[in-house]
C-alpha cells in the first residue's frame, strides 16, 4: 500500500523531505496545537490511504503516513459500526527538523507530564463506518484524525466531536474553515484560561502549570468578557474517566500502578481501539506526577514500524506498554510477562464484573478469557478501604465523576508517598547556597547513594504518609532498575545543576568585578571577559530564573571591563563575540 495515493495525494506528495517551507510560517498558531490535520479513508485498490491533509504543505514523511493510514482505522477484528473514538501513538521520523515554535517556554511551565513530545506524535481519531448502498463494499469508512506533539486527550476528542460531523456532511471547505480558525487560536500558555472558539461554539480550557498544588481545584473558569455564545468550560483538558477505565480491575490496581510505576513490559488487550487506547493513557496517567519515561501505544496494530522490534523473541521484552484488539496478538505476546486481557465490561449484579490475576501458562488460545496474566507479586498490599468505597459509590450510584476524583485522588497520593522520600533525599545532594562563591566554579551535585537513600527511610518514608503496609524497600530496589527513575533523576539533576547555575550567575552580578580588575594583566581580564560571556550566552540558552535585572547588570559590567582595555584587544573581543 501506498498511502500517499488518494483524491488528494497531490496535497501531501513530500517524499522523504522533512524540512518546512517558508509558507508554513504563517501557520504559527496552528502549529502551537497541531502537527495536521488527515483524513484517511478506504480505497478498494489501495486499501487505508490518506485523502487530505491540512494545511496541504503540511510535511509528513511516508513513514509517518504511512503509521497513520494503519493507525486510523480500528482492526477488522473490532467490528465497530457507528462513530468510534480513540487514540495513537507513533515515533516520528528520525532525521526530522522539529518545528520552533516556543516550546522552551511552554515545556519550562507545564507540568512534566503534559510537556510537548518531540519523538512522538499523537493521533487523535473520529472514526465512521455507516452503511452506504453507493459505496461498491456497501460501507462509509472514513477517519479524521488531529496530529498533535499534546497530550491533551480530552480536548482534542472534545474538539473532534464538534467538527467531525460536520466534516463528514460538507467535507474540505468545513475543514479549512476550522483550521482556520484554530490558527486564530492563542497559543497554550500554563496557568492561563483560554478561550477556544470553533464552529459557533466557544471551548474555555485552562492549561496547567507546573506550578499548580497537584489535585488540587484548577482555578475557576472567569471569562474576563461576555462571550457569545457563552463558552463551554472543560473540566480538564487531559485527564481521563479512571474509574471508567479501571471498573473492571478494581480490586487489582495495586499490580497495575507497580506495573506501571517499574516501567514492566504490558500488554493490554482489549476488543476496541477505544478502550485500549483509554487504558493505556490511563495507566501512563496513573504515576503522576511522576512521568511514564518508556514508550507506550495506545493503540498498536501488526502494521506498527515497530512491530518486529517490540516482538522478536530474540532478547527480553521492551520496557514498553501497548494497546491491542487483534487476538492475533495473544499467540505474538505468549513470551512476555504481564498481559491485560478485557473484555467488554459486564456487570455481576450491580457490580462490574471484577477480572482475576492468572498464571501466564493459561493464555494459549484466541478465546482466552478475560484477566490478568502474570506471576508478579505486588510489593505493597492493596487498599481493601479504598476499593470498599468504590464498590458503595457504584451500589449508591454515585456518578462515574466523583468515582474517577477518588480514583485520581488515591493514585496521587501513592506515588507522592513514593516519591517524596526521593525528592527529600535528592534535596539533600544539593552543594549549600554559601559554598557557591563568584571566584570558583559552581560546586558540585553530590552523587546518589542507593544505599544512603535506604538509610533515610526509617526515619522519613513513604510510612509518614500512606497507610499501606508492604515492603517499600523492595519497590525502591526494583525502582532503581527501571526508566522511570532514570528519566526522573536526570530531570531532577538537570534542574538542580541549573539552579547552581542560577545561584553562581547572581554570586557573579553581586560581585565587585571592576574593582577585581584593577590590579589585573590585560590577558587575565580578557580572560574574564571571555568567561563571562560564555556565562551570559549559557543564561539565556538555558533560560536560567535569576532576580530581575540581573543578566542586564552583568552585561553592562562585560561592557565597561572590555571599554577600558586597549582598542587592539577591543577588536579582538569584538571579533569574539558569540
Amino acid at each position: 500500500m501506498d498511502p500517499s495515493h488518494g483524491p488528494a495525494s497531490h496535497h501531501n506528495e513530500t517524499g522523504n523531505a522533512v524540512e518546512r517551507t517558508d509558507s508554513r510560517s504563517t501557520w504559527a498558531q496552528f502549529l502551537s496545537w497541531l502537527e495536521c490535520v488527515c483524513v484517511v479513508t478506504f480505497d478498494l485498490e489501495l486499501g487505508q490511504a490518506i485523502e487530505l491533509v491540512y494545511p496541504h504543505d503540511a510535511k509528513l514523511t511516508e513513514k509517518e503516513k504511512t503509521s497513520i493510514c494503519y493507525l486510523s482505522f480500528p482492526d477488522s477484528y473490532s467490528g465497530c459500526l457507528g462513530d468510534t473514538q480513540f487514540s495513537f501513538r507513533f515515533r516520528q521520523s528520525i532525521g526530522r527538523i522539529s518545528p520552533d515554535f516556543g516550546e522552551d517556554a511552554y515545556d519550562r511551565d507545564a507540568p512534566v507530564t503534559l510537556q510537548r513530545d518531540l519523538g512522538h506524535f499523537y493521533g487523535y481519531v473520529y472514526f465512521r463506518q455507516v452503511k452506504d448502498v453507493s459505496v461498491k463494499r456497501g460501507y462509509f469508512q472514513k477517519s479524521l484524525v488531529l496530529v498533535s506533539r499534546l497530550p491533551y486527550v480530552h480536548l482534542f476528542h472534545t474538539l473532534l466531536q464538534i467538527i467531525a460531523p460536520e466534516y463528514f456532511e460538507k467535507l474540505e471547505p468545513c475543514l479549512e474553515a476550522v483550521c482556520n480558525e484554530i490558527d486564530q487560536w492563542p497559543s497554550p500558555v500554563p496557568g492561563l484560561t483560554l478561550n477556544l472558539p470553533v464552529m459557533g461554539t466557544v471551548l474555555q480550557v485552562r492549561i496547567p502549570s507546573k506550578t499548580d498544588k497537584p489535585g488540587g481545584s484548577p482555578a475557576k473558569h472567569a471569562p474576563k468578557e461576555h462571550l457569545l455564545p457563552a463558552p463551554t468550560l472543560l473540566p480538564t483538558i487531559h485527564e481521563l474517566d479512571l474509574f471508567k477505565c479501571f471498573q473492571s480491575a478494581l480490586i487489582h490496581l495495586q499490580v497495575l500502578w507497580e506495573l506501571t510505576l517499574l516501567g514492566e513490559p504490558l500488554v493490554v488487550m482489549a476488543p476496541s481501539p477505544t478502550m485500549s487506547s483509554e487504558i493505556v493513557l490511563a495507566l501512563v496517567s496513573s504515576i503522576a506526577p511522576l512521568k511514564y519515561c518508556s514508550d507506550y501505544r495506545p493503540y498498536f496494530t501488526i502494521h506498527d514500524s515497530e512491530f518486529r522490534e517490540y516482538t522478536t523473541r530474540t532478547q527480553a521484552p521492551p520496557n514498553v506498554i501497548l494497546g491491542v484488539t487483534n487476538p492475533f496478538f495473544i499467540k505474538t505476546f505468549q513470551s512476555w510477562p504481564h498481559i491485560v486481557r478485557l473484555g467488554d465490561p459486564r456487570m455481576a449484579g450491580d457490580l462490574p464484573k471484577q477480572v482475576k490475576v492468572k498464571k501466564l501458562a493459561k493464555l494459549k488460545t484466541l478465546d482466552t478469557k478475560p484477566g490478568i496474566y502474570t506471576a508478579y507479586k505486588t510489593f505493597l498490599q492493596k487498599d481493601k478501604v479504598l476499593i470498599k468505597r468504590l464498590l458503595k459509590g457504584i451500589q449508591r450510584k454515585r456518578p462515574s465523576e466523583v468515582q474517577s476524583a477518588i480514583l485520581r485522588r488515591h493514585l496521587l497520593e501513592l506515588t507522592q508517598s513514593f516519591i517524596i522520600p526521593l525528592e527529600r533525599y535528592m534535596a539533600s545532594l544539593m552543594p549549600l547556597q554559601r559554598s557557591v562563591t563568584p571566584w570558583k566554579t559552581p560546586p558540585q551535585i553530590r552523587p546518589f547513594s542507593q544505599e544512603e537513600f535506604m538509610a533515610t527511610l526509617e526515619h522519613a518514608g513513604p510510612h509518614l504518609t500512606s497507610m499501606l503496609k508492604g515492603d517499600w524497600m523492595g519497590l525502591y530496589r526494583r525502582f532503581f532498575r527501571s526508566p522511570n527513575f532514570d528519566g526522573w533523576y536526570r530531570l531532577r539533576r538537570r534542574e538542580m545543576t541549573q539552579k547552581l547555575e542560577s545561584l553562581h550567575l547572581e554570586a557573579v552580578c553581586d560581585a565587585d568585578l571592576v574593582g577585581w580588575t584593577k590590579d589585573k594583566s590585560e590577558v587575565e581580564v580578557v580572560d574574564l571577559v571571555l568567561k563571562l560571556r560564555e556565562k551570559l550566552t549559557k543564561a539565556h540558552r538555558q533560560q536560567l530564573s535569576v532576580r530581575e535585572g540581573a543578566v542586564d547588570q552583568l552585561e553592562g559590567c562585560v561592557q565597561t571591563i572590555a571599554a577600558a582595555l586597549p582598542e587592539d584587544l577591543q577588536n579582538v573581543l569584538h571579533r569574539h563575540r558569540p
